[in-house]
């Protein structure tokens, strides 16, 4: 592919599209979550990070590192009309696929009993993660390039329930129930957006939950896991450590928390800095830091959702519903599941959770959504009127503006 043809924008033919600024309350959130998730990895791994490799800023260098990469990320793809994504919306779905199939074919690195990540040297790649991205780009371009034809079974809505399904299971073969969980609530959210039929989406529902359940009753570990969250309290030293730390950390922060950098349970809770960094937030900003996090999430959704519905066409407005859903789904689960609203899943909380992969697929997904937000006005293209003059063979070409012409 020439990559000078695909930044560059095609030659105007007829009206032209004048490209507006992004948004910036979407660019400003989204920075903003940044900075504050790299502080607050700080704050709870330089304990763990002093005791393991007796430097206390190890975690924060390298998320200054992928934070800077992000940032770069997000601003590249922002400045890169999104309607040229659709033509590697194949090639991106293929290479996605290949990385999870790598996971679950016995070429992942297996920690805590999963194998959701694929070394390549000193990084480790976790796939589900893009796969979440990719799957919000093929469907995008599959339900606007189908139009009406989503209301149908056959068309519009078994080929996209099959693609979801495919990753699902893959998902759920690493195993990852968590990015299972968020791949099935955005594929409801785009379906529902893009009008198939409620009869559909329902029985759907409904046989998925009938799977869910079959799923967790058929493996001993899950059950247990089940009845161990049912009993935090009856669990809290083996099954339920986890959870019942993180909500003590919650309970220790109380309205306003202890401050930056006192918590104590980053002492006692596993993954402080990573899936439950919400517990330490909580801790450490109390229920007002909880409810200022919830808000700016909200926040970040409400602007996506603004970008969908001001989308010049259905492929921007679908891919802006989705990213909005990706990331919405995945903060409201992980919360929950620190909060122990929800069993345990081993999902990341975007922009804030200790990482590479999440961060810089984050990054790029809010880059997309800030180019769809960016307002397009059609204006019209200078006319070119060629004139006759003494000499048949010679012309004069004179520019006019719209305006003029018709005066």
């Amino acid at each position: 592919m020439n990559l000078g043809r695909f930044f560059r924008k095609p030659p105007a033919a007829g009206p032209v599209m004048k490209v507006g600024e992004v948004d910036p309350v979407l660019a400003a959130v989204v920075i903003a979550l940044i900075g504050f998730g790299t502080v607050m990895i700080y704050s709870a791994s330089a304990i763990e990070a002093t005791v393991r490799f007796h430097d206390p800023e190890y975690y924060l260098k390298r998320q200054l590192a992928f934070a800077g990469i992000a940032l770069a990320v997000m601003w590249v793809v922002s400045r890169i009309d999104y309607h040229r994504i659709r033509r590697l919306t194949y090639p991106i779905l293929a290479l996605v696929t290949g990385l999870m199939l790598m996971t679950v074919l016995g070429l992942g690195t297996r920690r805590g009993g999963a194998a959701r990540w694929l070394s390549i040297g000193p990084i480790l790649v976790q796939p589900a993660e893009m796969a979440k991205l990719a799957l919000v780009l093929w469907l995008s371009y599959s339900l606007a390039k189908k139009a009406e034809k989503v209301k149908s079974f056959t068309v519009g809505f078994v080929p996209h329930v099959l693609m979801s399904g495919g990753f699902i299971l893959l998902c759920l073969k690493q195993p990852d129930f968590g990015s299972a969980v968020v791949i099935a609530f955005m594929t409801f959210t785009m379906l529902f957006v893009a009008g198939a039929r409620i009869s559909f989406l329902v029985g759907a529902a409904i046989i998925a939950a009938g799977v869910a359940v079959k799923l967790v009753t058929s493996k001993a570990y899950r059950w247990a896991r089940v009845l161990a969250f049912l009993d935090i309290a009856g669990h809290r030293q083996d099954l339920a450590y986890q959870p019942f730390q993180s909500v003590m950390s919650f309970g220790s922060g109380g309205l306003l928390g202890l401050g930056l950098g006192k918590g104590l349970q980053v002492l006692y809770l596993p993954e402080a800095h990573n899936d439950f960094i919400a517990a330490i937030i909580g801790e450490e900003l109390g229920f007002v830091g909880i409810i200022l996090l919830a808000g700016t999430f909200l926040l970040l959704v409400s602007r996506g959702v603004r970008a969908a519905l001001r989308a010049p066409d259905d492929y921007g407005s679908y891919i802006a519903f989705g990213i909005s859903a990706m990331i919405g789904v995945q903060a409201l689960v992980n919360m929950s599941v620190a909060m122990a609203i929800l069993p345990t899943k081993g999902l990341t909380l975007p922009f804030i959770s200790y990482g590479g992969s999440s961060l810089l697929v984050n990054a790029a997904a809010a880059g997309v959504l800030l180019n769809i937000s960016r307002e397009r006005v059609q204006v019209e293209a200078p006319q070119t009127v060629p004139l006759s003059v003494d000499r048949p063979e010679a012309s004069v070409t004179v520019v006019t503006a719209a305006e003029e012409g018709s005066a």
